[in-house]
């Protein structure tokens, strides 16, 4: 027998067990490397603020303006739960829902703080968003005024993730685990858990902290670049880092601007590297609470110490498993690309509006990607792409309600309510808005869309299984849904590669 027919075998073997019982044989791998699926490396890159109507509601059709890159989707698409029908021209809302062009690609920040998304959703009717996460900024509105709440884009902005939906899968039911900004989406990626949180340095309000539980954007308080001006928490319990730890499996956080440009005297880091975005604004590249494992003591790199070596890069060292994004490219042309990264953008890619913007984060996104797919760990890669919040940018789909909330901050079924059933404790109120999730890999379906409840601590759920990690204590991964549903393990992997351009999001090849 060949080489090549016996690899084929040995990938038909594995597919078997995934479809039987997610286990491969002790004797084909370490203990560290012997994955449930063939996905032998996971990278999530993590960005930041859409929700799914904001960038898919009218997916799969596009204007397609002249003089803009045009999509076109394939004739058998499967349609999602978008903006159709009277959901566009009757919407309940103050305002009707509006298409932004891509020359609208730069928008003001909306307000999704924890109570305000509850009470956008107005008991389920989905209605009171203009009134309740709208930020009405004259300078940063584009001249629309009231209503740009509703506003969504197109396949002729984000054509890049229009291309990629349609290339490999995406889900049209995926949700932020509980509601409120980016610390609580950012912890509950890692951990499935926002409690229990202690103040390290005051002031901290119930806008940040409720029943010892995040619902704000509280700093870390392992973090030598928060501002001294800012409150700062930290974070009990145990987060994925440590279960990957325990089985001796690779990974880290790779973020855009973590390496410092500069050190105090008494060697605490500044991190003062800047980008300018498209709308010519200069943006500081790291934000500290976008950077979840800088909360944990198990898992901080306060000081922002590099890796002791390239080769270290994924292992355990004076780095901690925390580094810089350019730390993940060293790691992989020396080929050791940890088995499990997470990949956050310097801030003007990641896609927040207010100092970001969907053509930003298309570069970013498509330049990781096309990188990525050059690689020869490409064959066994999962690609997810995710977001912390939805930013209060409106929605239409009311999400199943999983865990109640009784406190002060609570109000989606009426004052200081989240449910009426008592909970061990507050500010876990969830799920909350519906958010974008893409697959992109050899083994995801070919254009498809994947239906079944899933949130943020799915993706953590999926690492878990794939690495026989076990469950971490009073988190929603023991609750989350699969995201299995977007591979096909069984005639996978297919062996062709999307390259698209950064600036369009146009298709430049497959082969």
């Amino acid at each position: 027998m060949t080489v090549k027919p016996l690899r084929r075998t040995i990938l038909l073997s594995i597919a078997a067990y995934n479809l039987v019982g997610w286990s491969i044989p002790a004797a084909w791998a370490d203990s560290s490397s012997r994955t449930a699926t063939a996905i032998r490396n996971v990278v999530v890159i993590f960005q930041e603020n859409v929700s799914f109507d904001h960038y898919f509601g009218t997916y799969p059709r596009a204007v397609n303006p002249r003089g803009q890159p045009r999509f076109r989707a394939a004739d058998d698409t499967p349609t999602v739960n978008g903006l159709t029908g009277a959901l566009l021209l009757q919407n309940p809302n103050s305002m009707q829902p509006f298409r932004l062009d891509r020359s609208q690609a730069v928008t003001c920040d909306q307000d999704h703080d924890y109570l305000h998304e509850q009470q956008a959703m107005n008991h389920g009717l989905m209605d009171k968003f203009v009134e309740f996460t709208e930020h009405v900024d004259p300078s940063c509105d584009d001249g629309i005024g009231r209503g740009l709440v509703m506003g969504y884009y197109d396949g002729n902005t984000v054509t890049a993730m229009w291309n990629y939906a349609q290339h490999f899968a995406m889900s049209d039911n995926f949700y932020n685990t509980v509601f409120g900004p980016s610390t609580p989406g950012a912890l509950n990626l890692i951990a499935g858990q926002t409690h229990p949180a202690s103040v390290v340095r005051p002031p901290i309000t119930t806008s940040d902290v409720i029943d010892d539980t995040i619902i704000g954007d509280p700093r870390p308080g392992y973090d030598d670049c928060v501002s001294a001006a800012n409150g700062t928490v930290s974070m009990g319990g145990r987060n994925v880092g440590d279960l990957l730890n325990d089985r001796g499996v690779t990974w880290g956080w790779f973020q855009g601007g973590f390496a410092p440009t500069d050190r105090n005297p008494d060697g605490t880091a500044i991190c003062g590297s800047t980008h300018v975005n498209i709308g010519g604004a200069t943006v500081t590249d790291y934000i500290p609470h976008h950077e979840p494992f800088q909360y944990y003591a198990s898992t901080f790199n306060p000081h922002h110490l590099p890796p002791s070596s390239v080769d270290m890069i994924g292992q355990t060292d004076q780095a901690n498993h925390q580094y810089d994004l350019a730390d993940f490219w060293s790691a992989v042309e020396n080929g050791n690309m940890p088995q499990v990264s997470y990949l956050k953008a310097a801030a003007y890619q990641d896609g927040h509006p207010g100092y970001s913007d969907p053509l930003d984060e298309q570069q970013f996104l498509v330049e990781t990607l096309n990188r990525l797919q050059q690689r020869p760990e490409w064959r066994h890669t999962a690609v997810f792409i995710a977001y912390d919040d939805s930013d209060g940018w409106y929605d239409h789909a009311m999400p199943p309600i999983v865990s109640q909330s009784q406190t002060s901050r609570d109000g989606l079924t009426g004052n200081g309510m989240c449910g009426a059933t008592p909970q061990a404790f507050g500010g876990r109120c969830g799920y909350g808005p519906r958010l974008p999730l893409l697959l992109v890999s050899p083994w995801a379906r070919k254009n498809f869309v994947d239906h079944a409840t899933t949130d943020q601590s799915s993706l953590l759920r999926f690492i878990e299984d794939n690495w026989h990690l076990g469950r971490l204590e009073n988190s929603s991964d023991a609750l989350a849904g699969s995201v299995k549903g977007m591979f096909d393990f069984d005639d996978g992997p297919r062996r062709d590669r999307l390259i698209l351009d950064p600036s369009t999001g146009l298709v430049v090849r497959r082969d």
